[in-house]
C-alpha cells in the first residue's frame, strides 16, 4: 500500500447541493425511498431503501453527469470529455456529453462488465478498453486528455460530480428525517461525501456509514489513515473496484463519516439475493453492499437507510443471483 498526504480541496456545502438539485430536478424526477415488511422483519428494524437502480442509466451517478453537463464552459464543450470508469460513472459521463451535445471518450478496464461497455456505447460515447484495472484505465484516459485536449472528468475529484451525487441524499433525508443510520456504498466516495454534507444540515443525529469490499479497500484505508492510499483491487464487485482514494470526497469523509465497514464479496452477493426476494429489487453488487453491511451487524438500528446505488447487474451477477435463489 502507498500513501500520499491529503491536500486542501474545493469546499463543498449545502448551498452547492441545493443548486445542483435545481439542475438535476429539471432532468430527473426524485427516486423512491420506502420500506418492505419482509425485509424489515429479516433485519429486525425498519429499513428505508433508496432506489437509485431506477435511474435512466441504472445508477445514481447519472445525477453527477446531469450537473456536470450544466457546468461545462464553451471551451470544454468544444474540446469534449474523457474519463475512466468500470461502468456507472462511464454512463454518467456519456449521458452528460449527450445532454450537452459534445464528444465523450470513456476508457474502461478489461474487467468492466460487457453490459456496461455496451450501455456506454449506446449513449453515444467512444469506448476504449485498456488495462486490467481502473488505475491503468485512468492513466490511459489522462494521457488521452493531454494528447487530444479533452476535458478530464475525474470519477471522484470533480465538485460538479460530487454535488450532483449529493442530491440523492437531499431527497432521502427530506423524505425520511428520522433515519438513525445510513449505509452508503463507497467506490470513489462521492455519494458518501454527499450524504455527509446533507446529513449535517438536515439530520445531524443520523450516523453515516461507508461500505466497501474487503478486496478493494483503498477508500477505507484512506479514511482510516487520513492519507490518500492505494491498495490492490481484487473484488469482483465492479462498482466498488477502485484502486486509490480520491482527495475531494476524502476531505469531506475525514470529518463527516461516522464509520467505514468492509464486507466480503460473498456477503454482497447474499445481500443482492435478499433484495431480490424481500424488496423485489434487482441490485448490482455495489447496490447491495449497503444491505450487506447492515446484515453484518449484531443488532439493527430502529430505523436505517440503505442506498441501492445501481441495478446494472452483469450477466455473471444475474447467473449467481439466480443460482443462489434456486437453492
Amino acid at each position: 500500500m502507498t500513501t500520499t498526504p491529503l491536500r486542501p480541496t474545493t469546499t463543498l456545502d449545502l448551498d452547492g447541493v441545493l443548486r445542483a438539485a435545481e439542475v438535476v430536478g429539471r432532468v430527473l424526477p426524485p427516486t423512491p425511498s420506502w420500506s418492505y415488511p419482509v425485509l424489515d422483519r429479516r433485519v429486525g428494524g425498519r429499513v428505508v431503501v433508496k432506489h437509485e437502480n431506477v435511474q435512466p442509466t441504472g445508477a445514481f451517478k447519472v445525477r453527477g453527469g446531469v450537473n456536470l453537463a450544466a457546468s461545462l464552459t464553451p471551451d470544454e464543450l468544444r474540446r469534449g470529455l474523457v474519463t475512466a470508469s468500470t461502468g456507472n460513472h462511464a454512463q454518467s459521463t456519456a449521458y452528460a456529453a449527450r445532454l450537452a451535445g459534445t464528444r465523450a471518450v470513456v476508457v474502461m478496464p478489461e474487467s468492466a462488465p460487457a453490459v456496461k461497455r455496451e450501455a456506454v456505447a449506446a449513449l453515444g460515447a467512444e469506448v476504449v478498453v485498456h488495462g486490467p484495472d481502473l488505475g491503468e484505465a485512468a492513466a490511459h484516459a489522462r494521457a488521452l486528455a493531454a494528447r487530444e485536449g479533452l476535458r478530464w472528468v475525474s470519477p471522484g475529484d470533480d465538485p460538479a460530480i460530487v454535488l450532483g451525487h449529493a442530491t440523492l441524499h437531499l431527497e432521502l433525508f427530506t423524505a425520511h428525517p428520522d433515519l438513525e443510520v445510513l449505509f452508503v456504498p463507497i467506490g470513489s466516495g462521492t455519494s458518501a461525501a454527499g450524504a455527509c454534507l446533507v446529513r449535517d444540515a438536515l439530520a445531524p443525529h443520523c450516523r453515516v456509514v461507508g461500505v466497501q469490499s474487503s478486496a478493494a479497500r483503498a477508500a477505507h484505508d484512506s479514511w482510516r489513515s487520513g492519507t490518500l492510499a492505494s491498495a490492490p483491487c481484487r473484488t469482483r464487485i465492479a462498482g466498488l473496484a477502485t484502486c486509490a482514494g480520491y482527495a475531494l470526497p476524502q476531505s469531506v469523509l475525514a470529518a463527516g463519516l461516522d464509520d467505514f465497514l468492509l464486507v466480503d464479496d460473498d456477503d454482497v452477493d447474499a445481500a443482492a439475493r435478499v433484495l431480490a426476494t424481500d424488496a423485489h429489487t434487482l441490485a448490482e453488487g455495489a447496490g447491495a453492499a449497503s444491505l450487506a453491511a447492515l446484515l453484518s451487524l449484531p443488532a439493527a438500528p430502529a430505523v436505517s437507510g440503505v442506498v441501492v446505488s445501481g441495478g446494472n447487474a452483469s450477466l455473471e451477477e444475474l447467473v449467481a443471483l439466480g443460482s443462489g435463489l434456486a437453492r
